[in-house]
């Protein structure tokens, strides 16, 4: 759907970009907008969280306060742009040639404005069921935050017909997604001169040793179990982070670095740590044979559910009809669909405007013609509501 008329989610979303919620930041000043924005409309919005200080959910209800019902969930944090080559401020939306560029443009910034954009119209009209705003932190750094919503939830007893998580699926349907889990793995050896190498432990071979482990298992999973209807159709396994040394003359006495995977239904997380482990265990030995303080220990640093709903689910069904397209998708990448719909119980489906291709890229964006189209689904998947 095109149009000449900006959506009116375009200056919420400029508001929204302004706010640097990097995950490592607090989500408060957002927070307070949309929370005096809702106060505008009559919505009456609470605060669930504290666990993190500096950071909470956003739990808002239209309409009675009744079983049954619609939420909408986003996550209201970003991740970082360090040393990213910006076209311009990624925190002052910038418009050029249809597209709205700024961190958390698409990811997913551009669907908490539609939602918020739709609200009058939601308040407008009266309603037999409620409509839910959920707006979570720290979904970037594992979904750890929504945690603290969902079992607020349960402990109410709330009960929902249908979640729709608004992550950017280019405005498809998508049905289902991999399980992650992540771990840091800290290596401690023993520092020497470095003329005296074969004297000490070093970390970093270590570690190096065990990342090696690592890229091993990616490429079994590449060969291994396949679902050819995921984007990326295999598990997969990777590094992402690394710290050791101090010295270019030092041993060095410790290396921490932290590995992630991303498993298809049926694989077992535990049996994947597992093998990660058992390398570790094998390394011990030699290395305190040198030195009895040696030791290599892992802490989990996020676990998050896969999802799916099948293709026949009435949550669906509704969502095909709304979109036009019977085009169910499923991706590689995590969203918090797996804790509303295995946690709390609400089937939930995933569908919301920009590209994940773009997300957490320098010049991210999303369209205004996705805008456009996420805010008409949306007061049509509320009025059913109604």
């Amino acid at each position: 759907m095109s149009s000449s008329v900006p959506p009116q989610s375009r200056s919420i979303l400029e508001r929204l970009v302004s706010f640097d919620t990097t995950s490592r930041n607090s989500n408060l000043p957002l927070i307070d907008y949309v929370e005096e924005y809702l106060a505008r409309h009559g919505v009456r919005a609470r605060r669930v969280g504290g666990a993190d200080p500096g950071k909470v959910n956003l739990f808002a209800t239209i309409g009675p306060d009744a079983p049954g019902g619609l939420i909408l969930s986003g996550h209201t944090d970003c991740v970082p742009v360090d040393d990213q080559d910006w076209s311009s401020d990624p925190f002052v939306l910038a418009e050029r040639g249809g597209r709205l560029f700024g961190r958390g443009s698409a990811d997913m910034k551009g669907f908490l404005a539609c939602v918020l954009a739709v609200v009058p119209d939601l308040v407008a009209k009266s309603r037999a069921k409620p409509v839910h705003i959920a707006f979570s932190y720290d979904e970037e750094v594992g979904c750890t935050g929504v945690l603290e919503l969902i079992d607020d939830l349960k402990a109410r007893g709330f009960a929902a017909d249908m979640c729709l998580v608004g992550e950017p699926t280019g405005m498809e349907l998508v049905i289902a997604h991999k399980s992650g889990r992540a771990y840091r793995c800290l290596v401690t050896g023993l520092e020497a001169h470095s003329s005296l190498a074969p004297r000490a432990v070093n970390a970093i071979e270590t570690a190096a040793r065990l990342i090696a482990g690592i890229a091993e298992i990616a490429r079994e999973f590449a060969r291994g179990v396949r679902d050819d209807d995921f984007d990326l159709p295999h598990a997969t396994i990777n590094t992402g982070l690394i710290e050791g040394g101090t010295g270019m003359n030092i041993v060095p006495h410790h290396c921490s670095f932290t590995f992630e995977y991303r498993l298809l239904s049926g694989q077992d997380p535990e049996e994947v740590f597992a093998r990660v482990k058992a390398m570790a265990d094998a390394l011990l030995p030699a290395m305190r044979a040198i030195h009895k303080g040696a030791d290599i220990s892992f802490e989990q640093v996020y676990d998050y559910p896969g999802h799916f709903i099948p293709g026949d689910a009435p949550a669906v069904r509704r969502m095909v009809k709304l979109l036009g397209s019977n085009r169910l998708a499923k991706v590689a990448y995590g969203t918090e669909a797996g804790h509303f719909h295995n946690g709390l119980g609400v089937p939930t489906v995933i569908c919301g405007p920009g590209d994940i291709a773009v997300a957490h890229k320098p010049d991210e964006f999303v369209t205004l013609d996705q805008l456009s189209r996420c805010e008409d689904l949306l007061k049509r998947l509320c009025n059913e509501t109604a």
